[in-house]
C-alpha cells in the first residue's frame, strides 16, 4: 500500500497551479477527495497526494480545459460507471482484463453477453492479482466469492481487499476504514488492494 507522496506546496510549485484552482477542481470532482491525504508533520497537519496519479491528472486537466468546461471535464473524470456495461471484446480492447481472466470469470459465474460495472470491477481486480502472480486460479475463486457476496455491503471508497496465507491455506476478506491490521504469527499478507484505487484505475480506462 506504500506509495510516493507529494506535498501540496511542492505540487503547486511543480505544476504552476494555484491553491484556488486545486480546490475548485476538487469541488468539481476532477480530483478525488481521497487523494487529499492529511498527515502529521513536525510543522503540524499537512496535505499530501499520491504523486504519480495527481501529476498525471493535473496534466490531463491542463491539456483538456482549453476545449472543455469544468462541468464537461467532471463528466470525463467522474463518469457514472454504474450505468455502463461492456462486452468481452471491449473489455480486452480497453486493457481491463485478458481473455484468460474473463473466461475464468465466466466459468465460475456463467455466460454473459455484457458485464455490469460491478462485474467489470471484479474482473479487473482478478486480473491485477492473477497477472502479478500473487494468487493462483484456485485462490481467484476465493476472491471472486468474497467480492460477489459482499461488494454491495461496503463503501468502496474506504474498503480494502485483503488476501492472506498461512501454512499454505489462503483466505480473503473486505475491510472498511482499516489503517492497521493485525494477524496471528506466521500469517503472510499476500495482497492489500484499495478498492478506491482500483475504481480510479478503472475510470482511467474510459478517459
Amino acid at each position: 500500500m506504500s506509495q510516493d507522496l507529494i506535498s501540496k506546496k511542492d505540487l503547486l510549485d511543480m505544476t504552476g497551479i494555484s491553491y484556488g484552482q486545486l480546490y475548485r477542481w476538487k469541488r468539481k470532482n476532477l480530483i478525488p477527495e481521497e487523494w487529499f491525504i492529511r498527515k502529521s508533520t513536525f510543522t503540524g497537519q499537512e496535505t499530501f497526494f499520491p504523486k504519480e496519479r495527481i501529476l498525471e491528472r493535473i496534466e490531463k486537466i491542463q491539456l483538456m480545459k482549453e476545449n472543455l468546461s469544468l462541468d464537461e471535464l467532471a463528466d470525463v473524470f467522474s463518469p457514472d460507471l454504474t450505468k455502463l456495461s461492456l462486452d468481452e471484446d471491449e473489455m480486452i480492447k480497453r486493457g481491463i482484463a485478458s481473455k484468460l481472466v474473463i473466461d475464468f470469470f465466466i466459468d465460475n459465474m456463467g455466460q454473459m453477453k455484457e458485464f455490469s460495472f460491478e462485474h467489470t470491477l471484479t474482473i479487473y481486480i482478478l486480473e491485477k492479482l492473477l497477472e502479478s502472480g500473487e494468487i493462483n486460479l484456485d485462490e481467484g475463486k476465493i476472491v471472486l466469492q468474497v467480492l460477489t457476496d459482499y461488494y454491495l455491503k461496503i463503501d468502496p471508497k474506504t474498503a480494502e481487499l485483503i488476501f492472506i496465507r498461512k501454512f499454505g491455506m489462503s483466505s480473503c476478506f473486505l475491510a472498511s476504514n482499516s489503517d492497521a491490521l493485525y494477524f496471528e504469527s506466521g500469517t503472510k499478507m499476500v495482497s492489500r488492494l484499495s478498492l478506491s484505487s482500483c475504481l480510479e484505475e478503472l475510470k482511467s480506462k474510459w478517459i
